[in-house]
């Protein structure tokens, strides 16, 4: 039961009973029907910025990262596995309305918009120079006060950089529902759940049904604008296999049986006097599956180094069971600040942005990191 609740370590949670999965149809409910329709990153951020960044043959790495905010410190979020920087879009325009601050979200290499000469390579130490030399390139040597926030493989990672020193003017470390325990005993199963997603999606908006109603993603505005950071359009021939068992209208849609002679000859025909018709799809950006090697290294050690970052620190969880012995201990000698958010699945950033921007508001406030904004009642 333990290892089940906590498979949404790399990737998001598994469909939750009665939710959505593969071969049943959707139901929409009582009540109007639920718009779907994508967001644009723009209605949540100010602005955004490829920062290309050095690597042994020159500048081969461009990192997309979105912004917003024009004082006070950096927040630099990293996200989680398979996910992108617009899985904090909804919690940036909460966060700066709450404090003065400055809020940089970036793709992690192979993830989003972010394009990298070596994107199989996502070491936990390749990951954590990433981070170290984004910062690098926005500020120059004299960085401002920076509060690295990482959530799942994001949250690794962001406990990666800070124990290495990556980021020169660290202000402060907080860690989104990522436990060493208890992702190492749900590797094993990570890659049953990873299979029992679909493959690919007849559109962005049944993408974003699908999210939704399996439970990854419990906010659908954060849905949304998230959704298109994590899949991506594709063609292929309408009668292109790939593109069989994919998600369209809540149906699972499975292949025709072969044609006769007489309908293959008239598909041929018709395909002398046209092009063959091409069929959109969206697929996921990333295959979580092909990255097994890395898992060890992103979780394994990981409660000792968190514990040894001597910046203030606040972890956040979306269940109190998440603790591993480690961290118990830790927690009740006051190394770091906790807090559990209920009623949150896996992406708690997503699911309840108010709840953890006001988390983070008053830990960075209480820290005297910032303040909260004038008029802002809290």
């Amino acid at each position: 039961m333990e290892k089940q609740l906590h498979l949404n370590l790399l990737a998001s949670r598994p469909p939750v009973a009665g939710g959505f999965q593969s071969g049943s149809k959707m139901k929409m409910g009582p009540g109007r029907k639920k718009d779907f329709t994508p967001l644009l990153w723009s209605q949540y951020f100010e602005t955004i910025e490829d920062v290309e960044v050095e690597n042994d043959n020159g500048k081969d790495n461009i990192f997309r990262v979105y912004c917003s905010g024009s004082s006070g410190p950096v927040l630099l979020l990293l996200h989680g596995g398979g996910h992108s920087a617009l899985s904090w879009a909804v919690f940036t325009a909460v966060i700066c309305s709450r404090i003065s601050c400055r809020v940089v979200a970036m793709d992690l290499r192979a993830h989003g918009d972010t394009k990298v000469r070596n994107p199989e390579d996502l070491s936990a130490d390749t990951m954590a120079k990433d981070v170290g030399k984004v910062v690098e390139v926005l500020y120059g040597e004299s960085p401002p006060p920076i509060m690295i926030i990482g959530h799942s493989m994001g949250g690794a990672i962001a406990v990666h950089a800070a124990s290495a020193s990556h980021v020169p003017s660290l202000l402060g470390l907080c860690v989104i529902d990522v436990v060493e325990g208890t992702a190492m005993d749900a590797l094993n199963s990570m890659q049953n759940f990873l299979r029992s997603r679909p493959k690919t999606f007849k559109s962005l908006e049944n993408a974003i049904e699908w999210s939704v109603k399996s439970g990854q993603i419990r906010n659908i505005e954060s849905a949304r604008v998230s959704m298109g950071g994590q899949v991506q359009r594709c063609e292929a021939s309408a009668s292109n296999p790939s593109v069989s068992h994919s998600i369209g209208e809540g149906i699972v849609e499975e292949e025709e049986e072969e044609q006769g002679p007489e309908e293959s000859n008239k598909k041929r025909m018709k395909e002398d006097d046209q092009e063959v018709k091409k069929e959109s799809f969206y697929t996921w950006r990333v295959d979580l599956s092909k990255t097994e090697k890395y898992w060890d290294g992103w979780f394994r050690g990981l409660s000792a180094l968190f514990l040894s970052c001597s910046v203030p620190k606040l972890l956040l969880l979306a269940g109190v069971d998440r603790l591993d012995k480690d961290l118990t201990i830790g927690q009740m000698q006051g190394k770091f600040q906790m807090q559990v958010l209920s009623q949150c699945g896996h992406t708690v950033h997503e699911d309840a942005p108010e709840k953890v921007a006001d988390a983070l508001a008053t830990f960075m406030v209480r820290h005297k990191f910032t303040e909260f904004k004038e008029g802002f009642l809290w």
